[in-house]
Parts: structure tokens; C-alpha cells; sequence
């Protein structure tokens, strides 16, 4: 999932880890490695679910020491979520490798024990203040949704369960059900949250939402070479002031925020927020089928599934895929290739109706995306929507 700056989110759950002597550590290793390739370049958040951690599943210290081995520079500030080894990996991450941290934005600790808040208390001297600002402790899981995108975690049932135990200590009783107000109708004005087709009606049938030819129109013109364009996040706070401005009708000048990445971070933030995917619900098993489509065949296979989405859908699709394709054809100075680009914003373009997007679906997923960015004047040069 993402959390509320975009950013995407890694989680550790201690009560999925088998017993030790039944892992296959060798295995474990390539995991990480895979899931930590797909993320180590961009801003990322991660979620550590302390419940289920047990003598019996804790990682030995020699494999925690044959990790630190196996991993090069790239990937040591992403593993310090072993369980057990959590705030002396910290340490070691803070004196070893001050580069390699700089990516890791939020660490939240759900559900932690006295001994974790006892350890950091030993270990936050040693610990620069700056990074030390990253790790939050959440008591229970209702906290976690003023961080993120709570819906989208999967929790394991054990870790849902271990939270309605400690509430119902806490109060005696489960905690009642909160009724939750009904939704306020959108502003006249509205541009984050609500469907296209609503932003058309309130601009007198503008195709491109303002939000959009704004921020495109802002990074065309100072943003194109920037190195990391599109990886980095911004102050929530700033974004949220923006969405303000915005979601009222008032115009933003991004020049008076001094930061590149902001109007960045408002461009994802928008197609994150729309109701419905740019690249609507209809087409997301359509586009997890790219990979089982013949290399030669997959443009075609691109261009057939964009032809079927709504003029309006499409309209806004070429907008942006043209303006990344711009992005990416500066890479030598922002490098950020199509890959890189794909990677950033597929998951902003394309997400299922129902659950969480799984590891195995990011794969096609950054595929499409990437193949709409390099090959765009292939995949939209046969279709004319009026109005476009």
C-alpha cells in the first residue's frame, strides 16, 4: 500500500515467521532481496508488526550476521526489521551506512513491548536525532490510519486479534463500534477525491484536470532534469495545504514553495486519490496478462488494452504518459528511466476493486506501465477523441 505522502509501504508481521529450524534461510534471503529491489530506490515507509515474536521463530544471531553478509551497501538500511535485532540494527545503520538511510522516511512499531521501548531508550543517544524523528510507536492499529492507507494492509487475523485483546483490557469490554459520519459533499470546486467526470461537469468540459496540466505544465519547465524526480516526498503538511488550495478554487504558485518535489507529490497524489483508477477497475486482469503475452506481441497487447478505455480515461492517459515520456527521455541527467518512472507510478494508474495489490501483480503491473512510457507514440497514435 501507500501511506499519506505517497510513499510506498513495507510491512514485517514477527507472528508469520515460521519456527527457526523449519526456515529455509537461503530462501528468506532471496525474498528480501526481491521485494527490497522493487522499492530501495524511492522513499519508502515501513510497518513492523511486533505480535507472534517467540523464542521459538527468532532468527539466530548467525544468520542475522550471514544477512549483514549476503546484503550489500544497497540493501543494509532496509533489513534492520528482523525481529529481535531491530534497534541494534539501527545502530548499526546510523554509524555504517548514513547514505543508505536516507530513503527510509517512517518506521512505525505496532503493538511494541516494554523491552523495545526499554532498548531505544538505551540506544538513543547513539542514534542521530534526525533519524531517530523516523520511528513512531503505535499502541493499536486505529493509529495506523492517521499515517496511511490502513485499508490497504494486509494484517494477519492474529495481529486483528491481539489488538481487540489489548483494547478490551484497556476498557474491559471490546471497544464499541465507532459510527463514522457520512461523507461531506464534495466542493463545487473539488479536485482530489472525486471522479473525472466531476471535475469535467465543474470546469466547463475541460478534459485535463487543472491539478493535472498545472503540475505537468510547472515540471515541463523546471523539473525535467532534476535527478530523482518523482522519488522523493515533500513535508505532509505542505502537501496538504496545497490539496487545501486547490480542493478550494484558489490558485497555487509553486514557486513560492522553493521544492520541485511538491508539485511531484500533488501530481501522484491526485491519481491516487481518484475514485476509480485512471486505468479503471475493467483493465486491471487485462493488464496483469502482459506477462504471459509474447515479447514481440506486447506493445500491440498495450495498445489494444488502452483502446478500450473511456475517451475520458484515454484523454488523460496520453496526457500524462506524454509528459513521462518527456521524463524519462531526459534520464542521462534525472535517471529516471521508463523502468524507474513504471515503478513510481503504476500503482498510482492501476489498483484492484476489491483487496490489496499482491508482490506477484507489481511485476505486470510496472511492466505496462513502463511499455506506455516507452513506446507512446506507438500505443496512442491511432486514436482522436474530440476535444482532445
Amino acid at each position: 500500500g501507500d501511506d499519506n505522502s505517497g510513499r510506498k509501504v513495507i510491512t514485517f508481521s514477527c507472528c508469520r515467521m515460521p519456527p527457526s529450524h523449519q526456515l529455509n534461510h537461503t530462501r528468506l534471503l532471496e525474498y528480501l532481496k526481491y521485494t527490497l529491489d522493487q522499492y530501495v530506490e524511492n522513499d519508502y515507509t515501513v510497518v513492523y508488526f511486533h505480535y507472534g515474536l517467540k523464542s521459538l521463530n527468532k532468527p539466530s544471531l548467525k544468520w542475522l550476521q550471514t544477512a549483514y553478509k549476503e546484503f550489500d551497501r544497497k540493501y543494509v538500511s532496509k533489513i534492520f526489521v528482523l525481529p529481535s535485532m531491530i534497534f541494534k540494527s539501527l545502530l548499526i545503520i546510523s554509524f555504517s551506512f548514513p547514505r543508505y538511510k536516507k530513503n527510509l522516511k517512517a518506521l512505525y512499531v505496532v503493538h511494541p513491548t516494554n523491552f523495545i521501548k526499554i532498548l531505544w531508550n538505551i540506544f538513543k543517544p547513539l542514534i542521530s536525532h534526525k533519524f531517530g524523528k523516523k520511528i513512531t510507536y503505535l499502541n493499536y492499529l486505529s493509529d495506523l490510519r492517521e499515517h496511511l492507507k490502513y485499508d490497504q494492509l494486509n494484517i494477519p487475523q492474529e495481529v486483528i486479534r491481539h489488538d481487540e485483546n489489548l483494547r478490551g483490557k484497556q476498557k474491559g469490554k471490546l471497544p464499541p463500534v465507532v459510527k463514522v459520519p457520512p461523507p461531506r459533499p464534495p466542493l463545487p470546486t473539488q479536485q482530489f477525491g472525486v471522479s473525472l467526470q466531476y471535475i469535467k461537469d465543474k470546469n466547463e468540459g475541460e478534459l485535463i484536470p487543472p491539478v493535472m496540466k498545472e503540475t505537468i505544465s510547472y515540471l515541463k519547465t523546471k523539473g525535467l532534469q532534476v535527478e530523482g524526480l518523482f522519488r522523493r516526498s515533500a513535508s505532509i503538511q505542505t502537501i496538504k495545504d496545497v490539496q487545501k488550495l486547490y480542493n478550494q478554487g484558489k490558485s497555487v504558485n509553486f514557486n513560492d514553495y522553493h521544492d520541485i518535489h511538491i508539485p511531484a507529490v500533488i501530481l501522484k497524489t491526485f491519481l491516487r486519490e481518484l475514485p476509480q483508477p485512471l486505468l479503471t477497475f475493467e483493465c486491471y486482469d487485462q493488464i496483469l496478462g502482459i506477462t504471459s503475452v509474447e515479447s514481440s506481441l506486447r506493445v500491440t497487447r498495450c495498445k489494444q488494452i488502452i483502446q478500450g478505455l473511456p475517451e475520458h480515461n484515454y484523454v488523460v492517459l496520453k496526457y500524462l504518459i506524454c509528459f513521462l515520456h518527456m521524463v524519462s527521455q531526459e534520464s542521462i541527467c534525472n535517471r529516471m528511466t521508463a523502468s524507474s518512472l513504471a515503478c513510481v507510478f503504476s500503482l498510482n494508474l492501476i489498483w484492484p476493486s476489491k483487496g490489496t495489490v499482491s508482490l506477484s501483480a507489481l511485476v505486470p503491473l510496472n511492466l505496462f506501465t513502463e511499455l506506455l512510457i516507452d513506446f507512446y507514440t506507438n500505443i496512442f497514435n491511432s486514436r482522436t477523441v474530440p476535444g482532445e
